[in-house]
């Protein structure tokens, strides 16, 4: 074996071991929507859910109280059942194929501002220094409201265009939901799920530098964007089965886990509503939005196509889609 070879070789076997103990790792890396608070607090809360409720006006709504809070969340028929057994797989292969991805084909934020006009020419009559409180809270607010339109423009062209949709049905093909079925989805829904917030928060980021505050930041906390760090403490509920709402108000401009829950259901009836992440006013405005009770409703997850028991393998998550989509092509 040559050099050449056995230095390839032992890349290979670097990024391998890299990349899968990150992923391993997850709980322990502060940047990660697996760290370990994010895991505490979905569990707190669900536990909160289970033991305490409020009457009508409540923020979290009760869970049905037949057997314990371990039967019902932790039970293995969701957590060990083929659904999730192939989601925790795919969260390791995924996390291979993203590293490589992300180094070789990645449109990032700061991507998009170096496909526009260099920002020399700033419009800004008196650029307010990145330190002026009322500049980055506005910026901060206006960031997170463009990001979170560009998610659910980003989902909406996963369901609505055809051999898009062919992918995300990896992610809708789970019959059950856990905090790992939110990385059960294909790289190519993956790549759409970046790129297109990247595009909005890549021109809104320099729209604002250009002619508002050139040297703006938004607030941070733990790595994350202020106001998505608060969300993350309650999403990982999104893809479990506890039954969280907001209350009937909130409901209407929030996205609640039971919204999201809603949306994997396979249930016609359900099928592509609430396709929004953290506010609700898009699928009001995109005619996607369904109110969830707030007592808890009980539906199959899936495609409800009965096919969910197809996508049990690497294999099928990984390649059924290009086949689904070859077929597809031909058929058009």
């Amino acid at each position: 074996m040559d050099l050449i070879s056995s230095s390839l070789i032992d890349q290979g076997v670097y990024f391998v071991v890299l990349h899968v103990g990150k992923a391993l790792a997850a709980p322990l890396i502060m940047q990660s929507e697996l760290y370990w608070v994010y895991l505490f607090s979905g569990f707190a809360i669900a536990w909160l859910v289970w033991k305490l409720y409020l009457v009508r006006q409540a923020t979290f709504t009760p869970v049905p109280a037949s057997g314990s809070f371990w039967q019902n969340f932790f039970s293995r028929d969701i957590w060990w059942h083929p659904s999730a057994r192939v989601d925790y797989k795919f969260y390791v292969l995924n996390a291979l194929l993203m590293a490589w991805l992300t180094s070789q084909f990645w449109v990032s934020e700061q991507t998009v501002i170096s496909w526009l006009p260099a920002l020399g020419s700033s419009q800004a009559s008196e650029p307010m220094p990145s330190s002026h409180i009322l500049s980055r809270l506005a910026f901060t607010l206006l960031f997170f409201v463009v990001y979170d339109l560009g998610r659910f423009v980003a989902h909406s062209l996963l369901h609505d265009i055809a051999w898009l949709w062919e992918f995300h049905q990896v992610h809708h093909s789970a019959q059950v939901l856990t905090p790992l079925t939110a990385y059960r989805v294909h790289p190519v829904d993956l790549a759409v799920m970046a790129w297109v917030p990247a595009v909005f928060t890549g021109v809104l980021s320099w729209s604002y530098a250009r002619w508002v505050d050139p040297s703006v930041t938004f607030f941070t906390f733990m790595g994350f964007h202020a106001l998505v760090w608060l969300f993350n403490l309650v999403d990982h509920l999104r893809h479990w089965h506890v039954w969280v709402t907001y209350g009937t108000t909130l409901n209407r401009w929030f996205i609640s886990p039971a919204h999201h829950q809603l949306h994997h259901s396979a249930n016609p009836e359900h099928w592509g509503c609430n396709r929004g992440y953290e506010l609700a006013i898009w699928d009001r405005l995109y005619g996607t939005f369904i109110q969830p009770s707030l007592t808890p409703m009980v539906f199959a997850k899936g495609l409800g196509d009965g096919t969910d028991g197809q996508w049990h393998t690497l294999r099928a998550l990984f390649l059924r889609p290009f086949a689904r989509f070859k077929t597809q092509r031909l058929r058009s």
